[in-house]
């Protein structure tokens, strides 16, 4: 695409249909409708285009592929783009999630809709690149940019308190990131590059391998959200737009888990290993504290929002247990957790889009008047438990086993998490689908749509199929995992044999 690669193009085309959007004019119904179109149809092409990169995408190369490098600024800054193992699921997780973004934003969204389409397909943009770029300096331009069209979203599509909940959001994000622009500056100053593959295999001392971690700790922490820096996330959920949440969710929280695992672990391994109790601790109380939070909710959209906090506690664990079940149930995990979760948010925007509200007492007995509704919010249900045969029982255990592997005391806390997710997931779907349906706004109320089940349909056939089947998801980051795992082994043991010779 005008002369760069396929990954140029994969992480700009949404920029095109933003372009053909802006040259749409007026509010009249046609206009409206070539909006929309344009905006899901910019967002299959590069889901197609995506599903090419992946075709292209040798798995079992645990290097990085599809490399493309110019010259930026000079002075050791370059436009850099690759794929490897870690990066490649998250790409075709946003692709694969945008076009049901968009069309759960069909009918509800009614104001400045060209607007709105143009800000999602912007962020599409600048999520992409966050998994495709290998320069920190790129890197940290796409993951700060991303904060801008979400705020938009939340702050002008969204509820009440939209204001007070995007300025949180963007505040509390921005300044986690600065620490990492301050390491992202020092770690030139050493290396005199910001090119990733070189800063991996380049040795930092142990001290400044301790300021330059936490550094980036501050950034990745906001953003999964870990507690207690996790206060954004539950306003943010609940003021968004239904496809707002699911992008905030799906996406935008795995960031974090993405920079764990592309920077702090291979690039700071003595650190890693020295603050891995602390992941561990805050992931526990994490996992326990949010989850009885989420008990006490009565806003469906906070109760799930706090179970994404709790199920980001398992995967900062499985990351930093260092060893191959841990870090792959940690990917897995985050994977399955974009379908889920993402899934999720999208069962409470059907039923918000039918009674504007969000409120649990307000519903009650929808499976006499929704059955398809019932029996597609159970099987999400179930699998953010944790059921077997659902995705999201795959990615929990093999944490699980990591953590028990690293420390069992951990694993032994973590599991009641598991309990805990079973009694607040339930609890809500009894409350919302099962019990009398004596409420006379519920009386009338319409079952999903064909667009709706055109939407959960696919969502549905991933959350199944991976949940018996996790071999391709695995597979995709099983030689990454392990180039990981030994390169962390070495650079450790090289830079233990540096200290003691100083």
């Amino acid at each position: 695409m005008f002369g760069f690669g396929i990954l140029s193009g994969l992480t700009f085309l949404p920029l095109v249909g933003a372009a053909f959007i802006l040259t749409q004019r007026g509010d009249s119904d046609s206009s409206l409708r070539n909006v929309r179109w344009a905006a899901l149809l910019t967002t299959i092409a590069t889901f197609v285009l995506s599903l090419v990169v992946w075709q292209r995408f040798d798995a079992s190369d645990a290097a990085f592929q599809l490399i493309e490098e110019k010259a930026w600024f000079g002075s050791g800054l370059v436009y850099k783009l690759g794929v490897d193992g870690f990066s490649i699921p998250f790409v075709l997780l946003t692709t694969f999630l945008m076009p049901f973004s968009i069309l759960a934003s069909w009918e509800s969204i009614t104001k400045r809709v060209a607007e709105y389409m143009i800000a999602f397909l912007v962020l599409e943009t600048l999520m992409i690149g966050v998994f495709c770029a290998l320069d920190l300096v790129l890197f940290y331009l796409f993951f700060e940019g991303g904060l801008i069209p979400m705020f938009l979203i939340i702050g002008i599509w969204g509820g009440k308190r939209r204001v007070y909940a995007s300025f949180k959001f963007f505040l509390y994000t921005l300044v986690g990131s600065l620490l990492m622009l301050i390491a992202i500056l020092a770690m030139y100053n050493q290396a005199g590059t910001t090119d990733i593959q070189t800063l991996l295999s380049t040795h930092f001392s142990p001290q400044m391998q301790t300021w330059l971690w936490l550094a980036f700790f501050a950034s990745f922490a906001v953003k999964m959200p870990m507690w207690p820096v996790h206060t954004w996330l539950p306003d943010a959920h609940v003021e968004a737009p239904t496809a707002g949440s699911v992008i905030l969710a799906a996406i935008l929280l795995k960031m974090g888990g993405y920079g764990f695992i592309r920077f702090s672990l291979p690039m700071f391994p003595d650190a890693s290993v020295q603050f891995a109790p602390l992941v561990y601790a805050l992931s526990v109380i994490a996992i326990i504290y949010t989850s009885l939070v989420a008990l006490v909710q009565e806003d469906i959209k906070k109760l799930i929002a706090y179970s994404s906090v709790a199920h980001m506690g398992f995967v900062t664990m499985g990351l930093f247990t260092l060893n191959t079940q841990g870090v792959q149930g940690a990917m897995f995990l985050m994977i399955s957790h974009g379908f889920v979760s993402g899934a999720l948010f999208l069962c409470v925007g059907v039923i918000y889009d039918r009674m504007h509200t969000r409120e649990i007492s307000a519903y009650g007995g929808l499976v006499k008047r929704m059955p398809l509704y019932a029996f597609t919010f159970m099987v999400f249900t179930l699998a953010n438990v944790g059921l077997p045969g659902t995705s999201g029982f795959v990615g929990e255990f093999l944490a699980l086993v990591g953590a028990f592997n690293a420390n069992s005391w951990v694993a032994l806390f973590a599991t009641s998490g598991v309990i805990l997710s079973a009694a607040y997931a339930l609890y809500l779907y009894r409350r919302v689908i099962f019990g009398v349906l004596d409420k006379a706004s519920l009386a009338s109320i319409a079952d999903l749509s064909p667009r709706e089940i055109a939407i959960f349909v696919p969502l549905l056939a991933l959350t199944i199929y991976y949940g018996v089947w996790p071999g391709p998801v695995l597979e995709a980051s099983a030689a990454s995992v392990a180039n990981l795992l030994n390169s962390h082994s070495a650079l450790l043991h090289a830079v233990h044999i540096a200290a003691a010779g100083q």
